[in-house]
């Protein structure tokens, strides 16, 4: 890869940092805000528009600042998720969760900042022009919102306790977890100007990704532990969530992960000819195939 990623992932993360270092009110918002952020993670959202951008040929530099928005409001998204009125845990990414440290009502607010000022930091990229502003903008929106994210948050919490369907699990996840992993293949399409030909598969791509990295977190939170994976392990069970290993048993779902990496990778290889698909194929194998 001629450009060094984790340079940019340090770039989106600084960008993050020092638009939240702005705060002229509340010195504890700030500090907050910033504790999840700094706690590190896989930064996979950024990780994959940056590799998106690559493979389209475009400048990386335009999307640090769009990269560091949509980890704004992936890491808003896990501050709530893990409150006691949501997921009720005291672990991410191996440090205590934010309202353990600050307290739910900072914690519900430091989310609430990431996410609101994840839009106020497109609108301050000199990177972008106005149309790809407004463009970015609606996608983060759309992405994160009652039609997607949220959405798909609601279903889950809904379907706890419950025997749900295959394809209602599917839809789930299809929102919750795919709608943020679409969007940074959204964006990068929306930077690099991709035509419909070469940004439709890549959109499918994305979906098959979110579905990948959703049923992979699912078999890790069976046999992963707190040291490798961040947070504490069987809460999927604890909270008698619906999941992929439920329903499918943990060697099912290791076969559906693997049927699904097949499709995957045919979709990228219908591009071979178009854009440069080996940034993307790192992507797949770093974040969301299993370790054999």
């Amino acid at each position: 890869m001629k450009n060094d990623m984790n340079d940019y992932l340090i770039k989106a993360e600084s960008r993050i940092l020092a638009h939240l270092q702005t705060n002229r009110v509340s010195k504890t918002i700030e500090e907050a805000s910033s504790y999840s952020i700094k706690a590190g993670g896989k930064r996979f959202r950024p990780y994959l528009l940056f590799a998106a951008l690559e493979s389209l040929g475009a400048d990386l530099e335009k999307g640090v600042g769009a990269a560091a928005a949509v980890e704004m409001v992936h890491t808003y998204s896990l501050i709530h998720d893990d409150l006691p009125a949501m997921d009720d845990d005291d672990y991410r990414r191996g440090e205590p969760t934010n309202h353990k440290v600050y307290g739910e009502a900072a914690a519900i607010l430091a989310g609430d900042t990431l996410l609101t000022e994840s839009f106020h930091l497109i609108t301050l990229d000199t990177r972008l022009n106005p149309d790809q502003k407004v463009e970015i903008i609606a996608q983060l929106s759309e992405k994160a919102g009652q039609n997607g994210m949220i959405g798909g948050q609601m279903l889950d919490i809904e379907a706890e306790g419950k025997n749900i369907t295959f394809n209602e699990l599917e839809d789930i996840h299809h929102y919750k977890t795919g709608q943020l992993i679409v969007l940074p293949i959204k964006i990068a399409c929306i930077i690099a100007e991709a035509s419909d030909s070469v940004m439709d598969p890549l959109l499918e791509f994305g979906d098959k990704l979110g579905i990948l990295f959703q049923i992979r977190d699912d078999i890790l939170d069976v046999e992963g532990n707190l040291e490798t994976t961040g947070k504490e392990t069987g809460s999927d069970a604890r909270k008698n969530k619906m999941t992929y290993v439920r329903t499918y048993g943990l060697e099912g779902a290791k076969k559906e992960l693997d049927k699904l990496t097949g499709e995957a990778e045919t979709i990228l290889n219908s591009l071979a000819d178009e854009i440069d698909i080996s940034h993307l194929y790192r992507v797949l194998q770093r974040f969301a195939v299993r370790d054999k």
